[in-house]
């Protein structure tokens, strides 16, 4: 935001580039301004400047005619300032344009990007700012210490310092270098730091020559508060809407504002302050500042560094799988061990068991599941025909031996030939062929031999065709033992 340097060096400008100039015709507003008209017209006028801390005036003074001079007060908000340019490069964000009559035709120009700025026709400067820190010395210094009763100067001496009333012209930047060269704490109590201004000015009984001696070497606070915008001004400031090498000069003289390895905190206004070590008693609470600025000289950092770097962390990553991998591995290893023996187990205790059963086929047990203690029992959802043996009574505390005495032991069917498989009578028995939904599930009955496959049963009747010496025909028959 444009200070009261920056102002004061806004005037100056104009002063110079329009002096010898001639304007005339009417003053124009753009269209998307809110601020009022200005409704001055002359045939011939001329345009000078005046600053006052942080306002800025065009005197408008007619050249011929009896007709009245005319002013127009601009406050610059945050990016408002004045150019003068050709008619045919007149800048985007020209909100007041002033016509010259020479030709080439140029434009005064108040430009305004953000449109925070103001102006006023014909108005005075505002009663609510007090004199000028850098035109104004003497006033401002005996404006601030009458009025140290006054509530505002309970509050820290940072938000004070902005306080147009009292330091007009004094902004962010300026406030902040004032009290780094002090070292005075951002937030200490106005009154307390002003009250030791005003004890030390009383010194009625030295020469005028050893008060400017005092003042030049050790100036006080209200004293620094008229000589760091005058080193400003010295230096020519900054313009707004400008690249930043144009005020190179500036930043570099700058000691606290944006300076590496500052601190800062926020005002209870919102605005940030910066300043070095302890920030006083005043602190706002729950206020936080903006990061520590790091130095500008950075040095750049080489390709083959962060390549290097990802080389280690990668073998790093890829060590590390690595021995997960082993680790997987033995544990696997342990386990497949472990299996094998397992597996030897339950094929050690199958063959115990064909020789207990005198060669009948029993269900194989699984793998890696114990079996030397479980005994195997057969289930058969359906009793055979071949077999008419009672069903098993349900486990509810009776005994079963006795049932198995009185049972009849069953009579052994004799067995056919395969000649009379095809002239079997109607009412015969027939053998039965069973077979689950899978076509290699199939269960068949021989004579008193089973082979169990499933517990899905389904008789059927197949037909081949059989080739027999360049003679065909079909033939139906039960299949016997033969798997479909």
């Amino acid at each position: 935001m444009p200070e009261g340097p920056e102002l004061h060096l806004a005037a100056l400008y104009v002063n110079r580039v329009c002096d010898g100039l001639r304007f005339g015709g009417k003053v124009e507003k753009s269209s998307v301004s809110k601020n009022p008209e200005v409704p001055f017209s002359c045939a011939e006028y001329t345009i000078s400047a005046a600053s006052r801390g942080k306002e800025v005036k065009l005197i408008l003074t007619p050249v011929r005619g009896a007709a009245e001079a005319a002013c127009v007060v601009f406050r610059f908000g945050m990016s408002g300032n004045f150019k003068l340019t050709p008619e045919d490069e007149m800048p985007k964000h020209a909100h007041l344009r002033f016509y010259s009559l020479d030709v080439p035709r140029q434009v005064l120009c108040f430009v305004d990007a953000r449109r925070f700025g103001s102006w006023e026709y014909n108005g005075a400067w505002q009663r609510e700012r007090g004199p000028c820190v850098m035109t104004e010395c003497d006033k401002f210094r005996e404006n601030v210490l009458k009025h140290l009763s006054d509530k505002p100067f309970d509050k820290p001496i940072c938000e004070v310092m902005l306080n147009q009333k009292y330091f007009n012209g004094i902004g962010n930047y300026l406030r902040s270098e004032i009290l780094f060269r002090l070292k005075i704490p951002p937030f200490m109590p106005a009154r307390t730091v002003l009250e030791g201004v005003k004890n030390g000015s009383q010194s009625e009984g030295l020469s005028l020559s050893k008060k400017v001696k005092i003042k030049k070497e050790n100036p006080d606070f209200l004293q620094l508060c008229s000589l760091v915008p005058l080193e400003v001004i010295q230096l020519g400031g900054y313009t707004p809407g400008s690249k930043r090498e144009d005020y190179t000069v500036l930043m570099q003289w700058m000691q606290c504002y944006y300076a590496p390895g500052m601190n800062n905190l926020r005002d209870s206004n919102g605005r940030t302050v910066w300043f070095e070590g302890e920030p006083g008693p005043l602190v706002p609470k729950g206020r936080k500042g903006q990061k520590k600025r790091k130095s500008v000289v950075i040095k750049p950092v080489k390709v083959e560094t962060k390549a290097t770097k990802r080389k280690a962390t990668s073998g790093k990553s890829t060590a590390v799988k690595k021995e997960c991998k082993e680790e997987v591995k033995a544990e696997a290893g342990v386990e497949t061990a472990v299996k094998r023996k397992r597996a030897k187990m339950a094929d050690i205790s199958s063959e115990d068991d064909k020789v207990t059963n005198k060669g009948a086929r029993g269900k194989r047990p699984q793998r890696g599941k114990k079996t030397v203690d479980e005994p195997q029992v057969k289930i058969c959802r359906r009793s055979s025909q071949q077999s008419p043996m009672p069903k098993t009574p349900a486990k509810r505390g009776k005994s079963t031996k006795q049932q198995s005495a009185e049972a009849p032991t069953p009579k052994s069917r004799p067995r056919r030939l395969k000649a009379d498989v095809g002239n079997q009578p109607l009412n015969s028995p027939k053998l039965k062929t069973r077979r689950s939904v899978g076509r290699n599930n199939l269960e068949c009955f021989t004579g008193s031999k089973r082979h169990r496959a499933s517990s899905d049963l389904v008789t059927e009747t197949v037909s081949v065709k059989v080739i027999i010496t360049k003679e065909t025909y079909w033939k139906d028959f039960y299949l016997r033992g033969v798997v479909w």
